[in-house]
């Protein structure tokens, strides 16, 4: 499993779309900002199939500094909660099950002798 970086992404849709990547990277940033802005205001974003990005706010609470056990408070804090789309998840499982597969033929292949 390897990192892809908004770079990359940008410079894949470029290829795919014979665009500038500078112009590609305009939308993409306009489109991250747009979410970004959106999910600051309270709202939730729901992309059909992919799924749907909402702000939790997470209760204050205490917690214990594990070093000197001593209690802390937690404040509360917002944080973004995203749950999988049907297509995303579905996707998701597929390519575990061709993973899998595979995992299990190479497997297979080195255990026969010869």
């Amino acid at each position: 499993m390897s990192t892809i970086t908004k770079k990359e992404l940008i410079d894949r849709i470029a290829d795919n779309v014979n665009d500038r990547r500078v112009q590609v990277k305009r939308v993409v940033q306009q489109f991250l900002d747009e979410i970004i802005n959106e999910l600051a205001k309270g709202n939730r974003l729901e992309f059909r199939d992919f799924g749907v990005f909402e702000c939790k706010i997470r209760k204050a609470r205490r917690a214990q500094n594990p070093k000197t056990l001593a209690p802390v408070a937690v404040p509360e804090k917002r944080t973004v909660k995203f749950k999988v789309g049907r297509m995303m998840k579905q996707r998701m499982v597929d390519i575990a099950t061709a993973h899998a597969k595979a995992a299990s033929e190479r497997q297979a292949a080195s255990n026969q002798p010869g």
